[in-house]
């Protein structure tokens, strides 16, 4: 009779942990496919449609407000296209239904992660800590895979009132994560990484003569709780710097950009505190590349044609948007020296990439506008078809109360042979500087 019982006993465990599992599948399922069952609607916002000031305030739920504000005013017309899908790479995926992560008791600590997106599960509203789990998923997304390279990689500062380019700075970039790693071997990470580190960017300028050879190195640890590591080489001064913690919060190379807005957001979970505040149906900058109206003014051996820009200043992507699914993320600083006061993030739910952010300062009064561009991989460079990486196609940062605008013209490649594991590294630094 025991060994019965005992048994019945093992079948119920068995069956229950075949339906968790199950479930987990299904969870992780609609994580990574949200539009299986179709596309977000919104009433009379067809493909096709031109935004514009006479017909926004009739779409005003799938437009954010400071976005709507500049349609309005005029700034911009923007066209909707089709929403279309952006699977992640199956690896990606599989890492993810094979996790089982928790957070820590303290922001910026988490728990058994290993590769994937570390919370599947849909936020909820009443989770206190629902924007913390999002901000992981940022974090630990497949924005640039493994390993990729914006090789080369245009600024142009502009003037939003005359249009007037006043500078154009060329770069390359290059990024690399240490661990977590899915698809470029090693997997799931570097043997060698005695300093515990996560993700690396290095970039370099290429172009004008002035400002040639400067670098920037970041090293971000596994650790949250431990700062990050910078160091800038300038060209004319020829040696290294180490970079103090609020130097990240400052214009870079005189731009409208801090390093801590790289790619959205580009620091670590402990320094913000984050809250969910609810999920929409908005518009955001989806398309496929070899679609758009680009432009050849860049000279490009390979014959790539760049995303042109358009609009108030020309500071705004000559491509068409889509509506999609977003979670809305708060992002406040937990450094009351900090310029600004919050960025509202809107996340696109299926590739966690951060198309559309609004920063604001110290007032809370509507600072910057910033927009990433996203096109599909397979409608760009062969080299990144089938990767399931959404590449970051251009960016538009439009500083509204200077009414002055950065904008960035990509030639995103997931390529590991560009990224040797020497670029990033201090020696370096000093290597190519001579």
């Amino acid at each position: 009779m025991k060994l019965l019982t005992k048994s019945l006993i093992a079948v119920a465990l068995a069956s229950s942990l075949v339906t968790a599992m199950a479930a987990d599948k299904a969870v992780v399922e609609n994580s990574f496919f949200p539009y299986k069952n179709g596309v977000p609607t919104v009433e009379g916002l067809i493909p096709g449609t031109v935004l514009n000031a006479a017909n926004v305030d009739q779409f005003n739920s799938s437009v954010d407000p400071v976005l709507l504000q500049q349609i309005k005013d005029g700034w911009v017309e923007i066209t909707v296209g089709e929403t279309t899908d952006f699977a992640l790479h199956p690896n990606y995926v599989a890492a993810t239904e094979a996790g089982d992560v928790s957070l820590g008791a303290t922001a910026g600590e988490i728990q058994n992660f290993v590769a994937g997106r570390p919370f599947p599960q849909e936020p909820d509203i009443n989770d206190p800590r629902a924007g913390e789990k999002l901000a992981w998923n940022y974090q630990y997304g497949y924005n640039w895979g493994d390993s990729a390279a914006i090789y080369p990689f245009y600024w142009r500062y502009r003037n939003l009132e005359t249009s007037k380019v006043e500078r154009q700075i060329k770069f390359n970039f290059h990024f690399l994560n240490w661990k977590h790693r899915v698809n470029h071997d090693p997997v799931p990470e570097f043997e060698k990484n005695p300093s515990g580190l996560f993700r690396s960017i290095y970039l370099q300028v290429l172009e004008p003569f002035d400002v040639k050879n400067t670098q920037l190195l970041i090293h971000r640890y596994e650790d949250d709780l431990k700062r990050d590591d910078a160091w800038l080489y300038l060209g004319f001064q020829r040696r290294v710097r180490r970079l103090a913690s609020g130097q990240v919060t400052d214009a870079f190379l005189g731009s409208d950009l801090m390093i801590e807005d790289f790619e959205g957001y580009n620091g670590r979970i402990s320094d913000m505190k984050w809250t969910y505040k609810g999920t929409e149906n908005i518009i955001l900058p989806f398309y496929n590349h070899n679609e758009q109206d680009l432009t050849s003014e860049f000279e490009d051996k390979e014959g790539y044609e760049f995303i042109d820009f358009e609009g108030k200043g020309n500071c705004y992507p000559k491509a068409t948007w889509q509506v999609r699914k977003a979670y809305v993320l708060e992002s406040e600083s937990t450094n009351p020296n900090h310029p600004i006061s919050k960025r509202v993030h809107y996340v696109d739910a299926q590739t966690f990439t951060l198309p559309r952010t609004v920063i604001y300062d110290r007032k809370g009064d509507p600072w910057k506008s910033w927009t990433i561009c996203q096109a599909h991989p397979d409608s760009h460079l062969a080299k990144n078809k089938g990767t399931g990486v959404s590449i970051d196609d251009c960016f538009s940062m439009i500083d509204l109360q200077a009414k002055h605008c950065t904008t960035g013209q990509f030639k995103g490649q997931v390529d590991p042979s560009l990224n040797e594991k020497s670029l990033f590294t201090v020696q370096n630094l000093r290597a190519k500087g001579r």
